[in-house]
């Protein structure tokens, strides 16, 4: 049973339960932001690819294989999960409200590139606020949380990623070449951002929590 779970520890709905499209799709990812209605069974389906995936309301899903096997999963708002592809299955939400998912899949395997190698990695330099969630050959995902009015240091980002907003931004965003910019975005938004080095200030009077996925392909 434990090996079934992680090989799907989430399915979206691919049927008429499902709402939503691609935000994101480049030669890396392809990013679905999908809104699963609750008691709406799937079609028999696939995942051909590795993905990771963000759950932005909490939810419970069965999931139904060809072969018999049975899972049942359970979420919280605001977790990601490690979902290698898998085989063929319906998948149902059993929870009582829509769901709405952020589906990051892989278009490559994980390659030689590896996260947090440099000294300005800010998960060395700003562990308050940098977390790392899991991390596997394809990816390394990190929980950063930062409080009002706080500030973090100047620090690395030393590969692409996709950023999911659990929280809305409002940041002054300083490059290590003294340029200021301003970032606005509104919780459940999903932006791709490349390599940087920067120090950020939150500008709200409330927390900032987002969902970083870094890729090593």
């Amino acid at each position: 049973m434990k090996r079934w779970i992680t090989l799907c520890f989430a399915c979206a709905a691919v049927a008429a339960a499902q709402t939503g499209g691609a935000v994101i799709d480049n030669e890396q990812v392809k990013v679905l932001k999908v809104t699963v209605e609750p008691h709406q069974k799937t079609r028999l389906h696939q995942h051909t690819v590795n993905r990771v995936m963000i759950y932005l309301q909490a939810g419970r899903q069965n999931i139904d294989y060809q072969d018999g096997q049975k899972v049942v999963l359970n979420w919280k708002a605001g977790e990601s999960k490690w979902s290698p592809s898998s085989g063929m299955h319906v998948a149902e939400i059993t929870s009582d409200q829509p769901v709405t998912i952020v589906e990051v899949e892989l278009k490559k395997p994980g390659s030689s590139a590896r996260a947090g190698i440099s000294a300005l990695d800010p998960v060395k330099i700003d562990p308050k606020h940098y977390k790392v969630e899991f991390e596997n050959g394809p990816v390394r995902v990190l929980r950063v949380k930062i409080g009002p009015k706080e500030a973090v240091p100047m620090h690395e980002h030393g590969l692409n990623r996709v950023v999911t907003y659990l929280t809305d931004q409002n940041f002054r965003v300083t490059s290590a070449d003294g340029k200021v910019e301003q970032a606005d975005h509104k919780a459940g938004e999903v932006s791709w951002g490349g390599p940087a080095k920067h120090k950020e200030e939150n500008l709200s009077d409330k927390p900032f929590e987002v969902l970083v996925v870094e890729l090593k392909g």
